[in-house]
């Protein structure tokens, strides 16, 4: 399906998907891919819902947990939210493919700690989710799936 939208071209924008591919400003990827509206679009390393883990939620984010003081343990607060080198998005949309696929909430738990929303939903209502909260200017990463049939 083609999208049309009228939206900035200087941001990431998702421009049509189908059976076995995304496409983001018009280039067609035929892998899983993770992006925000600015920025390169990255090749995300899952096949299929059950390979996502909490670490590739975290690199579709664009965040790395800070390296913490082999000692560190001695003061610190085992309820704390672990520490991050980067601003973190609002919202992860994660896109399963063809069908919806809830993660189990032990993988999203560690997000949502630190205070990003993940939804988790089929590509095509995530590309279309996305496209809308790019537009209205919010920090949104998208994780995508290829649809299979």
């Amino acid at each position: 399906m083609k999208l049309h939208t009228d939206t900035n071209s200087a941001l990431n924008t998702v421009t049509a998907y189908g059976a076995g591919y995304v496409e983001i400003n018009t280039n067609r990827f035929e892998h899983a891919i993770a992006f925000g509206p600015e920025g390169e679009i990255t090749r995300w390393n899952a096949l299929s819902p059950q390979d996502i883990s909490t670490d590739l939620l975290y690199a579709a984010a664009g965040i790395t947990p800070v390296a913490l003081d082999p000692m560190a343990f001695l003061d610190a607060d085992e309820n704390a939210a672990p520490k991050f080198l980067v601003t973190r998005p609002e919202v992860l949309l994660v896109g399963t493919g063809s069908k919806q696929v809830l993660l189990a909430h032990r993988i999203l738990q560690p997000l949502l700690k630190i205070g990003i929303g993940v939804e988790c939903m089929s590509t095509q209502a995530a590309a279309r989710t996305y496209n809308i909260l790019m537009a209205e200017g919010r920090q949104v990463i998208a994780a995508l799936l290829p649809e299979v049939d």
